[in-house]
C-alpha cells in the first residue's frame, strides 16, 4: 500500500507528528481539525462559528487533492458540550452538505481550549 501525505498552508499546520491529510486505497482520511484560523490563528467563541471554521479548514486539505465536501463519506465529531452546543453546530454543520449526507459520529469529548474537531473520511473517484 502507497500513502500520500497532503500538507496544505490553508489549514491549521500541524502541532506533533501527524499529516493533515492521507491519501491511501482509494480514500482521503483528515486529520481531526480544530478551529483555528490558519492565516491568524484566532478562534470564535461560538461552537457555530467554530464549525464553519473546521470545515472551511477541511474544504480547503481535499480541495487540495481535487475533491470536495460532496466527496465526503464519513465523519466524526466531537463536542466539548454536548448537549448544550449540539443544535447550534448541528445548523452550522448542514451549511457544508448536500445529500445523501456522509454518515456521521457526533460525541462529546474534553477538548483543549476549542469547542468542536471534526475529521472526515472521502472517497476518491478511481
Amino acid at each position: 500500500m502507497t500513502k500520500k501525505s497532503i500538507a496544505i498552508a490553508d489549514a491549521p499546520a500541524p502541532v506533533g507528528p501527524y499529516s493533515q491529510g492521507i491519501v491511501a486505497n482509494g480514500f482521503l482520511y483528515t486529520a481531526g481539525f480544530g478551529p483555528q484560523d490558519p492565516q491568524t490563528g484566532e478562534i470564535a467563541d461560538n461552537v457555530g462559528d467554530q464549525t464553519r471554521q473546521v470545515l472551511r479548514n477541511i474544504r480547503a486539505v481535499l480541495q487540495a487533492h481535487g475533491a470536495d465536501m460532496d466527496d465526503v463519506v464519513k465523519s466524526t465529531v466531537h463536542l466539548e458540550h454536548l448537549h448544550r452546543d449540539f443544535d447550534e453546530y448541528n445548523r452550522a454543520y448542514a451549511e457544508f452538505f448536500t445529500e445523501p449526507f456522509p454518515v456521521r459520529t457526533t460525541v462529546g469529548s474534553t477538548l483543549a481550549d476549542i469547542l468542536v474537531e471534526i475529521d472526515v473520511v472521502v472517497a476518491l473517484d478511481q
